[in-house]
């Protein structure tokens, strides 16, 4: 357990798995998302996690799922992954009411300092929506780099919400952690 600018960063465990699904779905779909700028509510419906893909994060043996509090209180996590020389980030969500005011930063730096002292990794990699201008704009502005590299998005699979649209696609973002 860590603490940095007022916030404790711990690994998650079973007993967090609701609020965390909490908070990505406040993070991402329906009227709640709509109070921060990293909505997807316009071009996915339903869910964007559930408990069961939450769990698997948690009991990953390659990886964990960094919860962050403040005062007590789960406002952000995020998914970090050893995929040999890089780190996985994913499921980064921070509370709607609290974007915006430099919380993303602080959290993505310290992903990134846990990734490479405790894996030793010379990248992050991570996939974002490539119709999602503002949030790739958010991440150059970090240091990371459109790749171009596309993968489908998993159309028919409702786990992963349901597309708004038929454009969707994940592209890589990467950055080196040097």
């Amino acid at each position: 357990m860590e603490t940095t600018a007022g916030l404790t960063f711990r690994d998650a465990t079973d007993a967090d798995v609701d609020a965390l699904v909490a908070l990505v779905e406040s993070a991402y779909r329906g009227d709640d998302s709509r109070a921060g700028w990293t909505t997807e509510a316009d071009i996915l419906e339903g869910q964007r996690t559930d408990p069961e893909g939450v769990l698997a994060v948690i009991k990953s043996p390659d990886g964990r799922l960094l919860t962050v509090e403040r005062d007590g209180q789960v406002v952000a996590c995020c998914q970090l992954e050893h995929r040999g020389t890089y780190a996985y980030f994913g499921m980064f969500a921070v509370s709607p009411t609290l974007q915006g005011g430099g919380l993303g930063k602080v959290i993505i730096a310290e992903a990134e300092r846990i990734a490479r002292e405790t894996w030793g990794v010379t990248e992050m990699h991570m996939t974002v929506i490539s119709v999602r201008d503002d949030l790739v704009a958010w991440y150059e502005r970090r240091g990371y780099r459109r790749t171009g590299e596309m993968t489908p998005f998993p159309y028919g699979d409702e786990r992963f919400g349901v597309p708004q649209r038929d454009d969707l696609q994940f592209e890589l973002l990467v950055k080196p952690l040097v």
